[in-house]
């Protein structure tokens, strides 16, 4: 492939890591994980809500991963409040799984860091072989690649089989009992969702830059053939 259209490639890619880079670190901080709907079971069952009185027995909770607030509704009005995960609901949720989905979220902005570094230094520089050439361009992708899909995998887990709304909801609850109505990943698991899919994309970029085709072949072949023509 021609220099120029090899720096074009790494360039693109190089933006691409820095870009999830900078969007994973941005998506951790945020309280925009999870949105969930929780249903004050208590107060819906003493009055044997149904249809549209079950609306005011429906609260609301949003959520990231250190932070978030919440609406109780219990039929008398929303009691808002704001929680944070460090460390007042380290007893309540999964704390190993939620650490680990912190910790690979850090995983990913660390290794998309350093992947943009290299793509900028195989699209410039002269790189050795080993880690610094597409090998090392393989193996730090690979690695947002895997670890970005951990944290998706992790929070879904978190959010679907240890019903994270509810415990959030219960916590120090001693007169209700909340259950979950309803779960939606909010914008910052998209976000990482889309970190994801770039990763992806940077691997098939990689892949493109050492692609010969068939059309610089024969340029390259008609190119010597006139030279040797020339020397004889």
């Amino acid at each position: 492939m021609p220099r120029r259209q090899k720096q074009l490639l790494f360039s693109v890619s190089g933006v691409l890591a820095f870009s999830c880079a900078l969007t994973a670190a941005v998506v951790t901080g945020l309280p925009r994980w999870l949105r969930g709907t929780v249903l004050c079971r208590t107060g819906a069952e003493l009055v044997n809500a149904t249809g549209p009185e079950l609306e005011q027995f429906l609260g609301e909770l949003s959520c990231g991963l250190f932070h978030g607030q919440m609406v109780k509704q219990c039929g008398l009005g929303g009691r808002p409040s704001r929680f944070s995960f460090f460390p007042d609901l380290l007893g309540a949720v999964p704390a190993g799984l939620h650490v680990a989905v912190i910790f690979f979220c850090g995983v990913v902005v660390l290794f998309s860091s350093v992947a943009s570094g290299f793509f900028f230094f195989n699209a410039f520089g002269r790189p050795y072989e080993m880690l610094q050439g597409p090998a090392g361009l393989y193996l730090w992708t690979f690695i947002c690649c895997v670890s970005s899909f951990l944290v998706l995998v992790l929070f879904s887990c978190e959010v679907k089989l240890h019903r994270l709304s509810e415990q959030i909801s219960n916590f120090k609850e001693e007169n209700f009992v909340f259950q979950t109505f309803r779960d939606d990943y909010g914008c910052c698991f998209w976000l990482f969702f889309l970190v994801f899919l770039l990763h992806g994309l940077n691997v098939l970029l990689i892949r493109l830059v050492a692609v010969q085709f068939p059309f610089q072949q024969n340029k390259d072949v008609a190119l010597s053939g006139g030279a040797s023509d020339l020397m004889y």
